[in-house]
């Protein structure tokens, strides 16, 4: 991936600290907004690990150090669960206004139910993941049991939070008490994904049964089986991002083509392959796909082939004509799976081929009926086959004509 250095206000006069994480070529599909963990940082390696995942399957982050953290101004000590709540919302804004608003949002720990009490406040919000997310913000208490008491009466302390002296206010303590994601996330009205190990020391796996009880669907649990709560094993945190990217895919939208391009009417195919090897944008009358090349042969494996397209479509005429014709008869036919390979083989190897030297393609087709078929209705189905449309395409004259456009 490729990551830019950026500043932007904070809505109170600060200035936060973020990196934008890119894909490594071609514009980003949708943008996501990441949350870190209590005290931690936009530069924690899971961040990153979790970004660049993200960034090879298009979707571009946005993360940030909160107010008082790293390199972004402001004092620890003055600054609540709610004040985070607003930094994320300043974020979202700024992705908004400077690039597109985030369709994606994602919280570590305590980050997590920040994410969840922002989404409201973030109407482009489609999808939210957690990753080790409490469900009761105020458990953090008990990490500051030894300071609690000066905290209550000086109204700071000073605490050893994983190694690094922090000084965290009473006002903070305060407004943890007041928040509950489990009550916010009822109401969420967007996908949720829980990401939790079970082996958790810092935030226990039943924040997330909690958590998981109180949403309403969408919603999805993934073990992070042997992870610890910051997935300090760059491949813990490589796989949670490849999970939340491949899960978010079911509900953001992509932008894939450039919107002018396209035929309003939904009548034409579009198609646009960029700078990023192979992968190709495809709009089928108003529906939006994905194709590429497998990775031996120089792609990334992100969509079926031009080929496998190719196929499908003979696979999804083939079932649809015999759907519609035992339909017509009154048949028994309770379902249709057509399985289909594609290879080219020596006119010499086929012994059913008409061209005289070269290769040719071969297309294998079988056909698994369901139903209590009778024999003559099986064959019957069988010659079917050979008649549906695609079918008749690919053994019929095609045409082609192309030509510049402009």
């Amino acid at each position: 991936m490729k990551t830019e250095r950026v500043r932007f206000d904070n809505g109170r006069g600060q200035s936060l600290d973020a990196r934008l994480d890119l894909p490594a070529s071609g514009a980003p599909q949708a943008w996501a907004l990441f949350a870190h963990c209590f005290t931690c940082g936009k530069d924690l390696r899971a961040a990153r690990e979790i970004a660049g995942a993200l960034a090879h399957a298009g979707i571009a982050t946005l993360r940030f150090d909160f107010t008082g953290l790293g390199r972004s101004d402001g004092d620890l000590v003055d600054e609540t669960f709610s004040s985070s709540t607003d930094d994320l919302v300043a974020a979202a804004r700024y992705l908004e206004a400077e690039h597109q608003a985030p369709q994606l949002l994602i919280g570590h720990s305590l980050g997590g139910a920040a994410v969840i009490h922002a989404a409201e406040r973030i109407p482009s919000a489609r999808a939210v993941a957690t990753l080790g997310a409490p469900c009761d913000p105020a458990h953090v208490g008990h990490l500051l049991d030894g300071a609690r008491d000066e905290i209550e009466a000086d109204g700071s302390a000073e605490v050893d939070l994983a190694g690094r002296r922090f000084r965290i206010g009473k006002a903070f303590l305060d407004d943890l008490r007041e928040r509950s994601p489990a009550s916010i996330v009822k109401k969420l009205r967007r996908a949720l994904l829980i990401l939790h190990s079970p082996i958790d020391q810092t935030v226990g796996i039943d924040n997330a049964r909690d958590l998981y009880s109180a949403a309403m669907h969408p919603k999805s649990f993934v073990g992070l089986d042997g992870a610890d709560h910051l997935l300090s094993r760059p491949a813990d945190a490589a796989y949670a991002g490849t999970v939340i990217a491949a899960w978010a895919g079911r509900f953001i939208e992509r932008r894939v083509l450039d919107e002018a391009a396209l035929d309003p009417e939904g009548h034409e195919v579009v198609v646009h392959t960029g700078t990023d090897h192979y992968r190709t944008d495809v709009l089928a009358h108003g529906h939006r796909l994905l194709a590429d090349e497998p990775v031996a042969v120089g792609g990334t494996d992100l969509g079926p082939s031009p080929y496998g397209y190719l196929v499908a479509g003979l696979g999804a005429c083939t079932s649809m004509t015999l759907r519609m014709y035992a339909d017509r008869k009154g048949w028994p036919l309770l379902g249709v799976r057509v399985r289909l390979t594609h290879d080219k083989l020596h006119v010499k190897d086929c012994e059913d081929c008409e061209s005289p030297s070269g290769k040719v393609d071969r297309i294998v087709r079988e056909l698994e009926l369901e139903g209590p078929l009778d024999d003559e209705q099986r064959q019957r189905l069988l010659e079917i086959a050979d008649k549906c449309p695609v079918h008749k395409t690919l053994h019929s004259e095609v045409v082609v004509r192309t030509r510049l456009k402009g």
